[in-house]
């Protein structure tokens, strides 16, 4: 059973190769619009994921003092420094 998982997952690289191999292949402008769209892609999937999440530790960013307790900088000045 570990041989087949093992080979599955050699596929699975394969493709990943395959399709690299393939946007490598194409202009730059190309690459860069199909980069940018796996992107966008990706975050428009996390996203309710992300806000759910902050929704269920509301509570505790709020009201826990080890999360809040940088809070009290707010109100301070910030200089990048270099």
């Amino acid at each position: 059973m570990l041989y087949l998982c093992k080979f599955k997952k050699d596929i699975r690289n394969m493709e990943v190769l395959e399709i690299v191999r393939s946007v490598n292949s194409l202009p730059l402008s190309q690459q860069m619009l199909i980069a940018e769209r796996i992107i966008r892609s990706i975050r428009q999937r996390e996203q309710p994921l992300m806000e759910m999440a902050a929704d269920r530790l509301y509570v505790d960013y709020t009201t826990d003092e080890n999360l809040t307790v940088f809070t009290q900088l707010d109100c301070e000045n910030f200089y990048e420094a270099r």
